[in-house]
């Protein structure tokens, strides 16, 4: 598991710990690495279920793997197929409001991408930002605001993953997009785009923060995704993002009811409504992948 003490690590520290996990990944799995990643976020871990052939691997036994501690997060490495396509599932995330430093966040991306992952798949819960983003709706993230006040490559630089400055123009690939709306078509799930908000949490947003985002050009607001796709977009991976939208943001009123008091519990329960419709895209999206 991860043993960081909340500094920035140097290179030979960060290089060390991808060379641990990558040891492990080689040693607990014997067959060939895939070159697709999928991360499940909140309310869509019954989707590792759907991973066929699979070798299953705890993160407490990979190296530079820190360990979930939120509701949901199973915190499962499973290496095998998903809709015929060979798929490296992590089931369940780490964010950094359980502690985790964000330079933590970096090591597992790199190890993965070490292993021959040229693309991932994020997929998260999200707060709706504005009337159109509903309860239910899946929303495929063509751009992100970062408003976390954290970068997982702040710290000494290895230039042998990425450079120092890179650019973030079409962080959600666009042929990975379009390849979300294919997926929409043949499977008959709505789909919508939209920005999402990166916040740090783990306090849901204030009433004035939601009115903020949306001013702003927000489509949705979450705990995840940002620091993954910063780590993964610097080593070279391709990146598209899946959010499911569990709630109205705080403040928002739904049906003219009065807002009300968001929870985890119903962001859970309100996936859990959706999940049907999420495996649905997802599994016609990882058919089109085909390797």
């Amino acid at each position: 598991m991860s043993a960081y003490d909340g500094k920035a690590m140097t290179v030979a520290e960060a290089a060390e710990q991808v060379a641990q996990g990558v040891a492990a990944l080689r040693r607990l799995h014997g067959g060939a690495f895939p070159k697709t990643a999928l991360i499940l976020g909140s309310g869509l871990g019954p989707l590792a279920g759907q991973v066929t052939e699979a070798t299953e691997i705890s993160y407490g036994d990979i190296p530079g793997f820190p360990v979930p501690s939120v509701e949901g997060h199973a915190g499962r490495l499973l290496l095998g197929r998903l809709a015929g396509t060979p798929v490296a599932c992590l089931a369940g995330r780490f964010h950094v409001y359980e502690g985790h430093p964000v330079q933590a966040i970096a090591i597992p991306i790199r190890i993965l991408r070490a292993l021959g992952v040229e693309r991932i798949v994020l997929t998260n819960a999200a707060g709706g930002l504005s009337p159109a983003m509903t309860v239910g709706t899946l929303m495929v993230v063509k751009d992100h605001i970062n408003f976390t006040g954290r970068n997982p490559l702040v710290g000494p630089n290895d230039e042998s993953v990425g450079p120092r400055f890179f650019d973030m123009t079409y962080a959600y690939d666009p042929a990975l997009r379009a390849m979300f709306a294919d997926a929409a078509r043949d499977s008959g799930v709505a789909v919508a785009e939209g920005v999402y908000v990166g916040v740090l949490g783990p306090s849901f947003e204030t009433p004035a923060e939601i009115a903020m985002f949306a001013r702003w050009g927000g489509d949705a607001v979450g705990m995840s995704t940002v620091p993954e796709c910063l780590a993964a977009v610097h080593c070279g991976m391709k990146v598209a993002a899946l959010s499911l939208i569990t709630n109205a943001g705080a403040g928002l009123s739904v049906d003219g009811a009065p807002p009300a008091p968001l929870s985890h519990h119903d962001v859970m329960i309100q996936g859990q409504k959706a999940y049907d419709r999420a495996e649905k895209l997802l599994l016609a999206f990882f058919a089109r992948l085909k390797d």
